[in-house]
């Protein structure tokens, strides 16, 4: 069977709808007929929480996954369609206990190589550079970055572009960005428009035409347990996320 493609949710700012993003992306995908395996390998477990689970409570997470104490199979729930590997707070050791996997930043890979049943892969990746990050790139092809549309927003770029070039040159030379997320946009701010105008001109073809725009309810969905196709799905949140996966799709 074919291998599902891998794709990172990644940026090293928070608060730029990192989150949001692989969230409902990978509900969308599931809502237009694609089989979805969702990895929250952010320590804050913020995508376990939004879907509902109760994180705290878990004793199978991807941390288990990674130390070989659980496999995939007995530690993958499932929310409406969509197969998802939880996190909890525990995962945060993993940065100080990188000498207990000799697979380095190959080990999430190496777990994920016998899914075979799945059309993507989408890691919500934790947002810092460390030893999480290593491996979520090192298995992936694609990564996308949410990009909200404020002046600090574009800062973080250099040095998320900065360890992407590490990663291909030393681990996986066949990672790229293919698509940058407009987030929170709203056409009536001046900033917004300019820095997307900055963004297009900068990235060119891997800015998704599909932007996120400011829309409450995706903000609320979360504290619900729901996606936002769940909790609203007729705001302009569904709207711009279904758009988006549709892009998603035509682009693969």
């Amino acid at each position: 069977m074919k291998k599902p493609d891998i794709i990172a949710l990644c940026n090293q700012k928070g608060g730029v709808g990192k989150t949001t993003c692989a969230l409902n992306i990978a509900a969308g995908l599931a809502l237009l007929g694609k089989k979805v395996l969702l990895v929250d390998f952010d320590p804050q477990a913020h995508l376990t929480y939004s879907l509902g689970i109760v994180a705290h409570d878990l004793d199978k997470t991807i941390y288990s996954v990674m130390r070989g104490i659980n496999s995939l199979d007995e530690t993958i729930l499932y929310h409406n369609g969509i197969s998802v590997l939880p996190a909890k707070i525990d995962l945060a050791e993993i940065e100080n206990e990188r000498n207990a996997f000799p697979d380095g930043e190959y080990t999430l890979k190496n777990k994920l190589a016998s899914v075979r049943d799945q059309d993507y892969i989408i890691i919500d990746c934790p947002p810092s550079a460390g030893f999480l990050t290593g491996n979520a790139l090192t298995c992936s092809r694609d990564i996308y970055v949410p990009l909200q549309m404020e002046f600090l927003a574009l800062k973080g770029m250099g040095r998320l572009l900065s360890r992407i070039e590490e990663v291909q040159k030393k681990l996986n030379s066949k990672l790229q960005i293919s698509g940058i997320i407009a987030t929170r946009f709203d056409a009536r701010k001046k900033l917004n428009n300019a820095i997307m105008e900055n963004i297009r001109t900068r990235f060119g073809d891997k800015v998704f035409q599909t932007v996120i725009r400011e829309n409450i309810a995706i903000a609320e969905a979360p504290s619900f347990g729901q996606t936002i196709f769940e909790y609203a799905s007729g705001s302009h949140g569904a709207e711009d996320f279904m758009s988006l996966c549709a892009e998603i799709i035509q682009r693969k």
